[in-house]
């Protein structure tokens, strides 16, 4: 039995899907769609950068899902191998939307606006250069709620991401995030600051929660062929006004992806295929249970060679 997963922000790299653009006319087609939706020559900027273009989140968010749903659909198109078998879909942050698209829940133009109001209304949620995120390494997440609890008079720091085991990303303005890494440093609790240029998955993204359920509900979902694990919840979820309402909540809610992990284990997955750029989501499995299976597709040699034992 196996799970599809799909990756969120930290997962791009210049240049990627280059040569799947090359090869299949249908991704082409897909990437000019994409241009011609956000005005933006957003292909141009994922296959030669620069970097720091690609980095930004509002081309960060779209450049993935893009990325994402190419592989899914050429895996689709160019084998036997039936993705519609999975346990389950599931996405990291915005993974959620590649996962939700790649189920035909919501349609790829209809998926790729949202993604781009999504990124610009996260931005745009605190001023630029007062809010961001640390990453915790090597602490368990009741540890840090507890440090959290014990210190809210101090500082306004928030639980953004329970990534894996050893793996726990804070959300918060950056007077407060430095107050709290010092504090980790005290208890002998390593951290480092991550390069992006907001809190997201908290209630400093209030705004973006606005703007994100006008949005949201005016479009049409339908039932996904697979059921979706929400990152709100850890759960799975397959009806269209609780997803919908469930990707409202994200925005705020921080993402549960250990817990999503152990659940699609504990519901029967022993295999994990990891659609997208990089391999950041099979590491972090990697984190949470060693002995899964996992397979990650992000090159034309992946996709041939794609097979389960299981």
């Amino acid at each position: 039995m196996f799970s599809v997963i799909f990756p969120g922000q930290g997962s791009q790299t210049v240049g990627m899907a280059k040569n799947l653009y090359k090869e299949f006319p249908y991704v082409k087609e897909l990437f000019n769609n994409a241009d011609d939706i956000l005005k933006v020559k957003l292909s141009d900027i994922i296959f030669n950068g620069p970097k720091e273009e690609l980095n930004l989140t509002i081309n960060t968010q779209p450049a993935i899902f893009l990325v994402s749903y190419s592989i899914f659909t050429i895996i689709k198109k160019e084998t036997k191998f039936n993705l519609e078998k999975a346990n389950f879909f599931a996405g990291h942050s915005l993974g959620e939307y590649s996962a939700l698209a790649a189920s035909e829940s919501i349609v790829f133009e209809d998926a790729i606006k949202l993604l781009k109001i999504r990124a610009e209304s996260m931005q745009s949620a605190v001023p630029k250069g007062e809010g961001g995120m640390i990453a915790v390494l090597g602490s368990e997440i009741n540890i840090i709620k507890n440090l959290l609890q014990e210190n809210d008079n101090k500082y306004e720091c928030y639980i953004a991401n329970d990534n894996s085991l050893g793996q726990i990303v804070i959300s918060g303005k950056n007077k407060d995030l430095e107050m709290f890494s010092s504090d980790l440093k005290k208890n002998s609790i390593k951290n480092i600051k991550l390069s992006v240029s907001a809190p997201f998955h908290c209630k400093l993204m209030k705004h973006a929660t606005e703007v994100m359920k006008k949005e949201i509900y005016k479009i049409n979902f339908k039932p996904p062929n697979n059921h979706i694990i929400s990152n709100v919840t850890a759960k799975e979820t397959n009806e269209p006004s609780e997803i919908k309402d469930l990707l409202i909540r994200q925005i705020e809610s921080p993402v549960r992806w250990r817990e999503s992990i152990i659940y699609m284990i504990d519901k029967g997955t022993k295999t994990f295929i990891e659609i997208g750029p990089g391999k950041v989501l099979s590491g972090l499995v990697k984190r949470i249970d060693k002995d899964k299976n996992l397979l990650s597709i992000n090159e034309i040699e992946d996709i041939k060679n794609i097979n389960l034992n299981d």
